[in-house]
Protein backbone atom coordinates (compact mmCIF):
# COMPACT_ATOMS: atom_id res chain seq x y z
CA UNK A 1 0.00 0.00 0.00
CA UNK A 2 1.53 3.71 -1.10
CA UNK A 3 0.55 5.92 1.99
CA UNK A 4 0.79 9.71 1.52
CA UNK A 5 1.32 12.54 3.99
CA UNK A 6 0.52 15.98 3.05
CA UNK A 7 3.13 18.64 2.40
CA UNK A 8 2.91 22.37 3.18
CA UNK A 9 3.00 23.31 -0.44
CA UNK A 10 5.42 23.39 -3.12
CA UNK A 11 8.40 22.69 -0.54
CA UNK A 12 10.84 25.04 -2.94
CA UNK A 13 9.78 22.38 -6.25
CA UNK A 14 9.28 23.75 -9.80
CA UNK A 15 9.79 27.64 -8.83
CA UNK A 16 10.48 28.76 -12.29
CA UNK A 17 6.95 27.61 -13.03
CA UNK A 18 5.64 29.01 -10.21
CA UNK A 19 7.48 32.68 -10.50
CA UNK A 20 5.90 32.34 -14.39
CA UNK A 21 2.36 31.68 -12.63
CA UNK A 22 3.08 34.57 -10.31
CA UNK A 23 4.01 37.01 -13.32
CA UNK A 24 0.88 35.64 -15.54
CA UNK A 25 -1.58 36.39 -13.18
CA UNK A 26 -0.25 39.49 -12.29
CA UNK A 27 -2.92 42.03 -10.37
CA UNK A 28 -5.48 38.78 -10.85
CA UNK A 29 -3.80 36.47 -8.50
CA UNK A 30 -5.99 35.55 -5.91
CA UNK A 31 -5.76 37.18 -2.32
CA UNK A 32 -5.76 33.93 -0.10
CA UNK A 33 -5.35 30.16 -1.08
CA UNK A 34 -5.79 27.87 1.35
CA UNK A 35 -6.89 29.94 3.84
CA UNK A 36 -3.40 31.87 3.81
CA UNK A 37 -2.89 35.03 2.57
CA UNK A 38 -1.51 34.33 -1.03
CA UNK A 39 2.73 35.06 -0.77
CA UNK A 40 2.46 33.08 2.65
CA UNK A 41 0.58 30.08 0.77
CA UNK A 42 3.52 30.17 -2.16
CA UNK A 43 6.28 30.76 0.31
CA UNK A 44 5.30 28.27 2.99
CA UNK A 45 8.29 26.57 4.07
CA UNK A 46 8.64 22.94 3.26
CA UNK A 47 7.70 20.52 5.63
CA UNK A 48 10.23 18.14 7.31
CA UNK A 49 9.22 14.50 7.88
CA UNK A 50 12.16 13.23 9.88
CA UNK A 51 10.69 13.23 13.70
CA UNK A 52 7.17 11.40 12.51
CA UNK A 53 8.62 8.98 9.84
CA UNK A 54 11.65 7.86 12.46
CA UNK A 55 8.99 7.02 15.17
CA UNK A 56 6.48 5.34 12.67
CA UNK A 57 9.30 3.54 11.65
CA UNK A 58 10.70 2.41 15.31
CA UNK A 59 7.13 0.95 15.57
CA UNK A 60 6.75 -0.76 12.28
CA UNK A 61 9.59 -1.68 11.16
CA UNK A 62 9.94 -3.68 8.19
CA UNK A 63 10.52 -7.67 8.77
CA UNK A 64 11.41 -9.03 6.22
CA UNK A 65 10.64 -10.52 2.85
CA UNK A 66 8.82 -14.00 4.05
CA UNK A 67 6.61 -15.41 4.54
CA UNK A 68 4.29 -12.30 5.16
CA UNK A 69 6.60 -9.27 5.62
CA UNK A 70 5.03 -6.42 7.66
CA UNK A 71 5.79 -2.62 8.20
CA UNK A 72 7.05 -0.02 6.31
CA UNK A 73 9.28 -1.18 3.48
CA UNK A 74 10.33 2.35 1.60
CA UNK A 75 10.78 6.04 1.87
CA UNK A 76 10.44 8.06 -0.95
CA UNK A 77 10.34 12.14 -0.50
CA UNK A 78 8.82 14.03 -3.06
CA UNK A 79 11.45 16.31 -4.10
CA UNK A 80 12.59 17.48 -7.61
CA UNK A 81 10.74 15.12 -10.36
CA UNK A 82 7.43 15.28 -8.39
CA UNK A 83 5.22 12.04 -7.51
CA UNK A 84 6.31 10.28 -10.92
CA UNK A 85 10.01 10.43 -10.98
CA UNK A 86 11.10 9.91 -6.91
CA UNK A 87 8.63 6.72 -6.18
CA UNK A 88 10.10 4.91 -8.78
CA UNK A 89 13.77 5.27 -7.00
CA UNK A 90 12.25 2.94 -3.70
CA UNK A 91 10.81 0.41 -5.77
CA UNK A 92 12.41 -2.51 -6.67
CA UNK A 93 12.77 -3.45 -10.70
CA UNK A 94 9.28 -5.42 -11.92
CA UNK A 95 6.86 -3.08 -9.88
CA UNK A 96 4.86 -0.19 -10.29
CA UNK A 97 2.89 2.40 -7.72
CA UNK A 98 -0.44 2.53 -9.12
CA UNK A 99 -1.76 5.75 -7.29
CA UNK A 100 -5.28 6.53 -7.41
CA UNK A 101 -6.00 9.94 -8.38
CA UNK A 102 -8.39 12.01 -5.87
CA UNK A 103 -7.34 9.80 -2.97
CA UNK A 104 -5.86 12.76 -1.65
CA UNK A 105 -7.34 16.49 -2.00
CA UNK A 106 -6.16 18.69 -4.23
CA UNK A 107 -5.02 22.27 -2.70
CA UNK A 108 -6.41 25.52 -3.84
CA UNK A 109 -2.84 26.20 -4.43
CA UNK A 110 -1.90 23.32 -6.52
CA UNK A 111 -5.43 23.82 -8.44
CA UNK A 112 -4.21 27.44 -9.20
CA UNK A 113 -0.96 26.06 -10.34
CA UNK A 114 -2.74 23.75 -12.94
CA UNK A 115 -5.31 26.59 -14.19
CA UNK A 116 -3.13 29.38 -14.27
CA UNK A 117 -0.01 27.13 -16.07
CA UNK A 118 -2.32 25.38 -17.73
CA UNK A 119 -0.48 21.80 -17.39
CA UNK A 120 -2.00 18.82 -17.73
CA UNK A 121 -2.16 16.09 -14.64
CA UNK A 122 1.10 14.37 -16.06
CA UNK A 123 3.33 17.40 -15.68
CA UNK A 124 1.34 18.59 -12.28
CA UNK A 125 2.41 14.89 -11.21
CA UNK A 126 6.32 15.31 -12.79
CA UNK A 127 6.93 18.68 -11.51
CA UNK A 128 4.85 19.16 -7.93
CA UNK A 129 4.06 17.39 -5.11
CA UNK A 130 0.74 18.08 -5.62
CA UNK A 131 0.09 18.34 -1.64
CA UNK A 132 1.68 14.79 -0.73
CA UNK A 133 5.57 16.02 0.29
CA UNK A 134 6.55 12.14 1.76
CA UNK A 135 5.45 8.65 0.31
CA UNK A 136 5.93 5.66 2.90
CA UNK A 137 5.14 1.69 0.84
CA UNK A 138 3.97 -0.28 3.28
CA UNK A 139 2.93 -3.81 3.39
CA UNK A 140 -1.00 -4.47 2.89
CA UNK A 141 -1.66 -5.63 6.51
CA UNK A 142 0.66 -2.91 8.50
CA UNK A 143 -0.94 0.23 6.27
CA UNK A 144 -3.90 0.95 9.01
CA UNK A 145 -1.97 0.52 11.71
CA UNK A 146 1.26 2.84 10.10
CA UNK A 147 -1.47 5.54 9.22
CA UNK A 148 -3.24 5.53 12.80
CA UNK A 149 0.91 5.91 14.15
CA UNK A 150 1.16 8.59 11.96
CA UNK A 151 -2.20 10.36 12.41
CA UNK A 152 -1.32 10.32 16.12
CA UNK A 153 2.46 12.25 15.22
CA UNK A 154 0.00 15.03 13.80
CA UNK A 155 0.59 14.21 10.08
CA UNK A 156 -2.45 14.10 7.59
CA UNK A 157 -1.95 10.86 6.02
CA UNK A 158 -3.72 9.40 2.88
CA UNK A 159 -3.77 5.94 1.20
CA UNK A 160 -2.96 6.79 -2.41
CA UNK A 161 -2.06 3.88 -4.07
CA UNK A 162 -1.35 0.29 -4.27
CA UNK A 163 2.36 -1.21 -5.83
CA UNK A 164 1.58 -4.18 -8.75
CA UNK A 165 3.92 -6.14 -10.92
CA UNK A 166 4.75 -4.20 -13.86
CA UNK A 167 7.46 -5.97 -16.09
CA UNK A 168 10.90 -4.43 -16.32
CA UNK A 169 11.76 -1.35 -14.39
CA UNK A 170 9.77 0.55 -12.01
CA UNK A 171 6.74 3.41 -12.26
CA UNK A 172 4.16 5.57 -11.07
CA UNK A 173 0.81 5.04 -12.84
CA UNK A 174 -1.93 7.60 -11.68
CA UNK A 175 -5.39 6.81 -12.91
Amino acid sequence: VVLGLASSGVHSNGFSLVRKCIERAGASAPATLDGKPFKQAIMEPTRLYVKNVLAALAQHPHTGDAPSPGGIKALAHITGGGLLENIPRVLPDGTAAHLQKGSWPQTELFAWLQKTAGIDDIEMNRTFNNGIGMVLVVSADAAEAVAATLRTLGEAVYTIGTIADRGTGAAVVVA
